[in-house]
């Protein structure tokens, strides 16, 4: 206990300062903020809505050609912010199309951190950060894990995604003070094989977290695994706290009856990063909205738009998420409900089932590679298709996909207006079936 709290209360702060961030402080500002009763609160938010759209009017190429053209007055915002519905919503294909347009005039001279959307409306497009909204991020993660009732001192696992190859020396030494520093175990996986999930599920043992975090297929798919093999999963994890895709009411139950833990559901994105974190551990609660962080708005259709507070570099205003919600709002804030967002699938390579989510980030650290989706077909291996423009990379990409999988998987490269989208909102899935 002793050591796990020098590690989240001196080996943190020490690591925080070696990195140059101030994520602690920025945590204590959101802590504060969030506690102020809502009517109060409202107003601030407002206030900072307002000063956030002026000065993305002032200082972002595209709103400011946007703005002119729709005569917008932000300063209106202060009084309701239901102005903010003059502008029309931001997709991704407008951030594609505008490209560095959607920089502020003064973030090309500092450094600014890439992140890429997973793609499920459509392309996937880069998003960037400032160093100092990075650690706005990092704080929010902080305070959702807080909601939860975890601690900096209380230990944690993070699903992640087991890469084929080795990282450099450099790269792993820096992970591991990482994960010391948050008293974290990574739990690295990469298929749903019987196999996979065993040894997932004797790292969890060994760790016995207090929360675990990541993907729900992948705890669902491990709490099945201990179902058939007919053991009690109970009092290794306290807390699950669901990311990355939609935690239905099914994978909900089969994970909190298998494992006796309290289940927690979050939601965000990589483009503006925490937008709600559940604190009740019931399907029935609502995800409180870290308004703090964004501003919510429902468009057509319930479709949710939010609206970056805390990132000049690349302000977001009324983002179309692709992802439906209703909005409801009490004393205590803005709560999100009935959340149908992204979803992941199966894909069989080899004989071994793997999550979309895992081929996802695999391809990712490849890089070069704009958008994938695996065709499954009858009596033939899968195919994948990959949007690679820059032809010079593709030898080398296919090279090593082929160094993995051998000819368990068919490889061609494509257009991005060649992959399919699928149901009546036309979102883009990572498996279709041929």
């Amino acid at each position: 206990m002793l050591l796990r709290w020098l590690k989240g209360h001196a080996l943190y702060p020490a690591c925080e300062a070696w990195e140059g961030r101030d994520i602690r402080a920025k945590l204590r500002v959101l802590r504060q903020t969030m506690a102020v009763p809502f009517a109060q609160r409202r107003s601030a938010r407002l206030a900072r809505l307002a000063t956030v759209v002026a000065r993305a009017g002032a200082t972002v190429p595209y709103y400011r050609d946007l703005f002119r053209s729709l005569a917008f007055d932000p300063s209106r915002l202060t009084e309701d912010g239901r102005w903010l519905a003059d502008l029309p919503p931001l997709t991704k294909a407008i951030v594609l199309e505008q490209g560095e347009r959607m920089l502020s005039d003064d973030a090309r001279s500092n450094r600014l951190f890439e992140r890429k959307t997973g793609g499920s409306t459509g392309p996937a497009a880069l998003f960037y950060y400032s160093a100092e909204a990075l650690d706005w991020s990092a704080a929010a993660h902080l305070l959702a894990y807080e909601w939860t009732g975890k601690r900096r001192h209380h230990t944690e696992a993070h699903l992640s995604s087991r890469f084929p190859e080795r990282f450099p020396l450099r790269d792993r030494l820096r992970e591991w003070v990482k994960c010391q520093a948050l008293n974290r175990t990574n739990l690295a996986t990469d298929a749903f094989s019987a196999e996979g999930l065993e040894r997932a599920w004797r790292i969890l043992r060994r760790a016995r977290p207090a929360l675990l975090q990541g993907h729900p297929s992948t705890v669902y798919a491990l709490a099945l695994h201990l179902r058939a093999s007919g053991r009690d999963g109970r009092g290794v994890i306290q807390r699950f706290q669901s990311t990355g895709e939609v935690l239905d009411g099914r994978k909900r139950q089969v994970i909190a009856e298998t494992l006796g833990c309290a289940v927690f559901n979050s939601y965000g994105n990589a483009e503006v990063g925490v937008i709600a974190q559940q604190i009740q551990p019931c399907a029935e609660a609502g995800l409180k909205v870290l308004d703090a962080m964004v501003w919510p708005e429902t468009g057509d259709g319930g479709q949710l738009l939010v609206s970056s507070l805390t990132n000049p570099a690349m302000p977001l205003l009324r983002y179309a998420t692709g992802d439906l919600a209703t909005l409801e709002e009490d004393d205590d804030g803005f709560f999100l409900t009935n959340i149908q967002g992204r979803v992941h699938d199966i894909v069989t390579i080899a004989g071994v089932p793997h999550p979309t989510h895992y081929l996802q980030d695999l391809l990712d650290r490849l890089g070069g590679i704009d958008e994938f989706q695996v065709a499954e077909r009858d009596k033939a291996v899968p195919l994948l298709r990959l949007a690679v423009p820059d032809r010079d990379r593709r030898p080398g990409l296919e090279a090593r996909l082929h160094g993995w999988w051998g000819n368990a998987v068919e490889i061609a490269f494509v257009d991005l207006a060649d992959l399919r989208r699928v149901g009546d909102r036309g979102k883009f899935r990572y498996k279709v079936s041929e």
